[in-house]
């Protein structure tokens, strides 16, 4: 099962957007897919929500689509809570990875892949090489629908590619 985790907590981002376009390309391509958005998710220490989405998502889930949109420079806190509450040894170890950063700058992230790259290795994930950046999403949508040919192309690439890792 691929699980795409919405790394922010923030509502109306286009973290979420960007998320759920991957689940949708997914689908379309017969994966079975999920997609775990933090909002509202009460992640600053090992309680029961932790212990469902454990059960309910994290657990079942082989590989791991992280969206995770620039915060100072790095990632969410909400999304390194999540990974430093959970049970690393049956959460994470032995996983695969593939890591999408959005921004409404130039980067696309690349600092916070970097971080979260790190994080990711150390909890014991293979992550994929083909690390994405996506830069002004803010620009790319119209009607809540990814309209920017480039973007969807190195998607579907990068998608592809994950698919075979």
């Amino acid at each position: 099962m691929y699980l795409i985790i919405s790394g922010t907590n923030r509502k109306d981002s286009f973290t979420l957007r960007v998320a759920e376009l991957y689940h949708a390309l997914l689908v379309k391509r017969g994966m079975d897919a999920h997609t775990l958005s933090l909002i509202g998710q009460d992640l600053l220490e090992r309680n029961t929500t932790v212990i469902q989405i454990e059960k309910k998502w994290l657990v079942p889930a082989n590989k791991y689509i992280f969206i995770s949109p620039e915060y100072n420079g790095s990632i969410p806190g909400v999304l390194k809570c999540l990974i430093d509450v959970s049970d690393t040894r049956i959460v994470w170890k032995g996983k695969k990875a593939l890591l999408t950063g959005v921004s409404t700058g130039r980067a696309g992230n690349l600092r916070g892949m970097d971080h979260l790259t790190s994080i990711l290795h150390f909890v014991g994930v293979h992550v994929h090489p083909n690390k994405l950046p996506i830069s002004v999403v803010d620009t790319l949508f119209s009607d809540a629908q990814m309209d920017h040919p480039d973007t969807l192309r190195a998607i579907n690439q990068q998608l592809d590619e994950f698919i075979n890792f």
